[in-house]
């Protein structure tokens, strides 16, 4: 069971009860709740917020792939996933991202929120803009486009 989507901050923001009521359910003992928020220091320079943008298709694609290859090559096929990430500029201290899983057992949930977040943060097509107290910005590097 998988929740996957790009949220514009425009129009909408990240709700952690959105995710918990999504992979609450009896059949899992287990739940872990994964935020990333925007830090106010990166590489010795004082950030006041982030942009991001995204490929979204490619991203949402690159999630769902990720969600099917956790079942394969981490074994845990009863899963609940619910992902989702921010597009457009987040201040200090908001959420950016937010990962859910739910399983059987603890240690499953755990190993199953890591390898999604590490396979998101090397794989997916999502783009950061950091903003500094300076008033200066620069895009970070980021992840190529694979429209294989």
């Amino acid at each position: 069971m998988l929740h996957a989507k790009i949220i514009d901050i425009k129009k909408d923001k990240i709700i952690t009860s959105k995710a918990e009521e999504f992979i609450k359910s009896s059949t899992y003992g287990a739940s872990i709740i994964f935020t990333g928020t925007v830090r106010n220091l990166n590489d010795g320079k004082e950030v006041t917020g982030m942009t991001y943008d995204s490929h979204d298709e490619l991203v949402l694609k690159s999630f769902e792939e990720i969600y099917k290859e956790a079942g394969d090559k981490l074994k845990i096929i009863d899963k609940a996933v619910f992902i989702e990430h921010i597009k457009g500029y987040v201040e200090l201290g908001e959420t950016s991202i937010i990962i859910a899983t739910a399983c059987k057992h603890r240690d499953l949930a755990y190993v199953l929120s890591r390898y999604i977040i590490e396979e998101i943060k090397k794989r997916s097509p999502i783009w950061k803009k950091e903003h500094y107290k300076n008033e200066e910005s620069e895009w970070l590097k980021g992840i190529p486009i694979n429209t294989n």
